[in-house]
């Protein structure tokens, strides 16, 4: 096995053992890089130089991801570095200082690679530059797709996403790999392009549900442990919304890997999903015209150098009116208000991440078997967006892949702050080797 494709706790383990120094897996991963860039295009801008020298004049061990490369969305300032978020709106921008999960992530002696490639602005839910890293010649998924794929195909340990609507979520489950959205504002934003600052978060991209709860841990300055009983843990079954409009594929997976859950010791609960009818209006009410006011001089001074899918949603939000967006918000309270109740009765709810796995690049509907026409970036977002608007931390982990080899992922929800639980319920499912093959 190459370097290239350790886990995290796998490649933090060997370096702590002396069995492999930071420069060996820093050249493999810089390795793997060069091998599969030039078909993947997982990133915006790669500085090998700055990796290898940051990882030589690394001394003592700091922490479990000292030494270990990693990638970051085009989003995150990195000081002396350009932040584009693949736009052209962004050329030439250097930060002048680390926002503050770079300036963790160095301080516990992670390594730098490069930075990854987002749909622009964050603003998408396909990163169209970037290709899907089972199979290149599907959608990688967005808008932390960069981030995903590279994570997925070895060119980066770990990565750090960005999630508005299921931005990290996605990606990451197109790409067969562990994605968190953490509780709002857990993880500081300061340093982090916006799209959408009252739905915004940032989470890590990984190999397995411990990597995550590793990068986690360093994130937030607290350690997150991990086990595997289950034994009394409530999962909600979501009755509605959840399993409407879906791949009979995917549904079979995720229904056989929440039958594992309780083959583990927990107690399956159903539940209704509360104010399932508003949850998109919702959601685009709030995203829509936060998303125009943060770009409303650049909108105007140079409009031609946004993308067209992407100046279109930005002209759309001058026109939703402030009643509009102040009854999203009425809407939200409700929403975060029913989410609690919900939670009262669970402590985790598990159903799939999208409703489809990775669709073919370039295509922009999807008919279900009720003759239902939906836009491929409104399929992906619609089971992902909830936890945005609630602000509850949500996980994806791959359990398995279509006929077709794609990869199909499982979400978990908890109440806010509830990451201890989420990652313990994941890390029960992928200690056990559970595998949904299809």
């Amino acid at each position: 096995m190459s370097l290239a494709d350790l886990t995290l706790a796998e490649a933090s383990a060997a370096i702590r053992d002396r069995r492999v120094s930071p420069t060996e897996l820093v050249e493999d991963v810089l390795t793997r890089i060069d091998e599969v860039e030039p078909r993947l295009h997982a990133y915006v801008s790669v500085d090998a130089e700055r990796a290898r020298a940051e990882a030589t004049a690394l001394g003592q061990i700091r922490s479990p991801l000292h030494g270990i490369p990693m990638g970051l969305k085009d989003l995150i300032d990195v000081a002396g570095t350009a932040t584009t978020a693949s736009s052209q709106v962004r050329a030439g921008h250097r930060a002048e200082k680390d926002s503050t999960v770079a300036a963790r992530l160095k301080a516990a002696g992670a390594v730098l690679l490069g930075k990854t490639h987002t749909h622009e602005f964050a603003y998408g839910l396909t990163t169209p530059q970037t290709h899907n890293a089972r199979n290149p010649s599907r959608v990688a998924g967005g808008s932390s797709g960069g981030s995903a794929v590279a994570v997925a195909a070895g060119a980066a340990t770990f990565a750090l996403g960005t999630d508005t609507g299921g931005s990290i979520r996605v990606p990451a489950a197109l790409n067969g790999v562990v994605g968190l959205k953490p509780t709002y504002g857990l993880i500081p934003r300061n340093g982090v392009t916006s799209l959408s600052w009252s739905l915004d978060h940032v989470g890590p991209i990984t190999r397995t549900v411990e990597d995550a709860a590793l990068v986690l841990s360093v994130l937030i300055g607290q350690s997150i442990p991990t086990r595997e009983d289950l034994t009394g843990l409530r999962v909600g079954i979501p009755g509605n919304y959840y399993f409407d409009r879906i791949d009979p594929v995917v549904e079979a997976a995720v229904r056989e890997a929440i039958d594992h859950l309780a083959e583990l010791g927990a107690e399956l609960v159903d539940v209704e999903i509360p104010m399932t009818r508003y949850l998109q209006a919702t959601h685009w009410g709030l995203m829509v015209p936060e998303a125009t006011a943060y770009h409303e001089r650049s909108l105007r001074a140079v409009p031609d150098q946004y993308a067209a899918d992407v100046r279109v949603l930005l002209e759309a939000g001058e026109l939703m009116s402030a009643g509009d967006y102040l009854r999203a918000q009425r809407a939200r309270t409700l929403m975060r208000e029913e989410w609690t109740r919900l939670f009262e009765k669970i402590d985790v709810l598990a159903a799939p991440t999208v409703p489809m796995t990775a669709v073919p690049a370039g295509q922009e509907t999807i008919t279900w078997s009720d003759g239902t026409v939906e836009a491929v970036s409104d399929a992906y977002v619609r089971l992902s967006a909830p936890a945005n608007i609630t602000g509850a931390p949500a996980l994806t982990l791959p359990i398995g892949d279509d006929p077709d080899g794609m990869p199909i992922g499982l979400q978990l929800i908890a109440r806010p702050h509830g990451e201890p639980v989420l990652l313990r319920t994941g890390h029960a499912l992928e200690r056990t080797r559970l595998t949904v093959t299809r």
